[in-house]
């Protein structure tokens, strides 16, 4: 097959004058370098297209592929990566992971977090505060959890999000919704501990892989597994995997969230326990960060004995065969 590349290049925004915290969803060179590397060696021929104006552009200009390997997260807007997989439904061009639906749905945390609750799968209680004003009117225990509605990579999340009392609140809120020009999401915070599933497949062929639990080291920022805590994984934080009644659990809700949110051919569910142990779904991941050594989801695969290359084929495959 002829398989295009679709991605967003952290470098070349931040050439453009954004910072790195607006960049962090987006990819180094040496990620599309595994990818193209794995699907070449797989027997496929590959074209680099690039962000969702190139492709636009290449559509326009006539260019077609068999199926397109999307990783691109888009810059601005609840649809931001719903953006390439509506124009490649356009030209009836098909493509790896989610359609705009499932993107859009659970970019925005809440409403990801609405189907869920509305399935019956537990989540964490919340809020959404649209305004700093709004902030008086959340009547949830403390301690919080303040962070963007419609973020990745625990951008907007530092050390400060965790709040416990009503000052500290109001002004974490006003924080992200000035910083992140969008509402903030509030939630209950768990204190357990924190994991993430590996999913491969989509609706009844989706297996779970793997359940990564991640430790915070002591330099670590504390509390949860924050953009600095992420940026930097190698030295502030531990994975290791999950294993026994608590993994089961883990990926018996992951499956049953990355059903309910049509997610499809690889990603990763995050959760996260309470006090007594129980889990709770905290968001999904339908475009997973593949970077080899520094994402969840390779360095998950990486630990239970799947090499990149099989990663990557599991992923092709599951597109195909939906396709098909």
């Amino acid at each position: 097959m002829l398989v295009g590349l679709t991605y967003d290049l952290r470098a070349d925004y931040l050439a453009m004058g954004y910072g790195e915290e607006e960049t962090a969803e987006f990819d180094r060179p040496d990620t599309i370098d595994a990818i193209e590397r794995e699907l070449l060696a797989l027997g496929h021929r590959t074209e680099r297209i690039g962000h969702v104006r190139r492709l636009a552009e290449r559509l326009a200009a006539g260019a077609r592929w068999d199926l397109v390997f999307n990783i691109a997260e888009g810059m601005r807007g609840f649809g931001r990566e719903a953006q390439v997989p509506a124009l490649l439904d356009a030209f009836e061009i098909p493509y790896t992971f989610c359609d705009p639906l499932c993107a859009a749905v659970t970019l925005h945390k809440a409403v990801a977090k609405r189907v869920l609750r509305d399935v019956g799968i537990p989540t964490p209680d919340f809020a959404v505060v649209e305004r700093a004003e709004d902030a008086a009117k959340v009547d949830l225990p403390f301690p919080l959890f303040v962070k963007p509605v419609a973020e990745g990579t625990a951008k907007g999340i530092h050390a400060e999000s965790k709040v416990r009392d009503p000052g500290a609140f109001a002004a974490e809120c006003a924080k992200v919704i000035e910083a992140c020009r969008q509402p903030a999401l509030v939630e209950t915070f768990l204190p357990g501990r924190e994991v993430t599933v590996g999913i491969t497949g989509t609706g009844d062929k989706a297996v779970a892989i793997g359940t990564l639990e991640v430790i915070l080291l002591p330099a670590a920022e504390a509390d949860s597994y924050t953009y600095k805590n992420k940026e930097h994984c190698e030295d502030l934080c531990e994975y290791v995997l999950a294993k026994g009644r608590f993994a089961d659990q883990a990926e018996r809700l992951a499956l049953e969230a990355w059903r309910a949110l049509g997610c499809r051919d690889g990603g990763r569910i995050d959760l996260r326990a309470d006090a007594k142990g129980d889990l709770s779904v905290l968001e999904a991941n339908p475009l997973p960060g593949l970077h080899p050594e520094h994402s969840d989801l390779p360095i998950l695969c990486a630990k239970v004995g799947i090499p990149y290359r099989e990663l990557v084929r599991r992923i092709v495959a599951s597109a195909v065969e939906r396709i098909r």
